[in-house]
Order: structure tokens, then sequence, then C-alpha cells
């Protein structure tokens, strides 16, 4: 757990590391990570956010084989691909995947609940909105395809979630990973990523508290 955890605070390191080692077979890593989470359904907790800005911040070092124009191709490629995946995949198995025996202990059933709640709230711009939030952006495209959302609906709003995803990201770490205080408080940064991501589902499970208090009340 404490590698885990390392991985995710030192992304930056790790990442130029690998970037080192592997050259350009790293975009091939890079490609399966941002594929599978989005993909996959069971792996929600990959990192998402906090790789494009890390991805970024190490193409702005010197002498450094990652081009921040190709991850942007990259991620984008892989992000639309991997939502496709993820969304036919609740089309063709839908609720048996979720209560198989094994893989149903990979998807929460509160984090499914928040994930439909919130597409029934927001509607179609939750496919947009949803890219920007961990775990809710792997259930999106699932929830979508069980509710019986048009697949050229969804895809049209998933390629503009995933393209101000893409760029936001790639170009933030980008333009200020390169910056001092950013290198020398990396972990710092990634803990903001992912509370400010985290942010609107912390707001809306206190709504929702509340809420049902003064429902019982």
């Amino acid at each position: 757990m404490s590698t885990v955890i390392d991985l995710f605070l030192h992304l930056d390191k790790h990442l130029d590391a690998m970037v080192t080692t592997l050259g350009p077979w790293s975009y091939v890593l890079l490609f399966a990570v941002i594929f599978i989470e989005t993909g996959s359904v069971i792996f929600p907790f990959l990192p998402g956010d906090s790789l494009l800005f890390a991805a970024g911040a190490v193409a702005a070092l010197p002498h450094n084989a990652l081009n921040p124009i190709a991850l942007i191709i990259l991620f984008w490629i892989a992000a639309i691909t991997g939502d496709t995946l993820n969304y036919f995949i609740g089309k063709k198995i839908g609720l048996p995947l979720v209560h198989h025996p094994v893989f149903g202990r990979l998807i929460s059933d509160k984090n499914l609940e928040d994930a439909n709640n919130f597409f029934e709230k927001h509607g179609a711009m939750a496919i947009i909105f949803a890219r920007f939030l961990p775990i809710i952006r792997t259930l999106s495209p699932f929830t979508a395809s069980l509710s019986g959302y048009p697949y050229k609906r969804f895809i049209t709003l998933d390629m503009i979630a995933a393209t101000l995803w893409v760029f936001i990201g790639v170009l933030a770490g980008y333009f200020f990973g390169g910056i001092p205080f950013i290198q020398q408080h990396f972990s710092l940064v990634i803990f903001g990523i992912l509370f400010v991501t985290a942010l609107p589902a912390i707001i809306a499970g206190i709504r929702s508290y509340f809420t049902n208090k003064k429902t019982e009340n």
C-alpha cells in the first residue's frame, strides 16, 4: 500500500524514470493506463487527472522523450476508445457484471448508485462533467448504456469532454510543471488535483446527508 501511495505522490519522478528507461515505449504504457481506467469499469482507482498533469510536466523537462502534442493525441484516443469499450460492456453485459461473484466485488454499489444519480440529475451534461470526476468518470459510460442512452449522442458529448480534459490536464502540467515551486511540492499539487476533482462528489454527499436528516426529522 505504501508503494502505491508513494507512486501517486511522486508520480512525476517515477514517470520521468520510466521514460528514461523505456523511451518512446513509454507512450504504450501511458495509453494503457488511461485506456484501462476509462474502459475496464472495474479499475476506477487508476490515476487519470494526475497522470495527465504529471506526463505534461515530464514532457516539459529538457532532453525528454515525451512530446506534449503526441501526449494530447494519445490520451484523447485512449479516453475515447476506453469509454467506447466501457459503454458496450454495459450494453452487452450490464447488470450481470455488477452481480458477478468476482467482478461484482470490484464495482461498488454505492459508486454505481452515485454515478446513476449524477447521470439522472445532470442528463446529457453529466457525460461532460463526469470526465473530470474520478470514479464517476469510469462508471459514466457504463451507466449511460444501462439507461439506454444512444451511443451516437454519448460519443459526441464524450469527444467534447475528452478534448477539454486532455488539453487542460496535459497543457497545465507542461506549462506549470516546470515552475520550481511546483517541482519542489509536487505531492501537494497531486493532493490538490485529487481534492479539487473530488470536491463536487464531497459536496453532493454532504447535501445528501443533510437532506436525509431533514427527511428523517
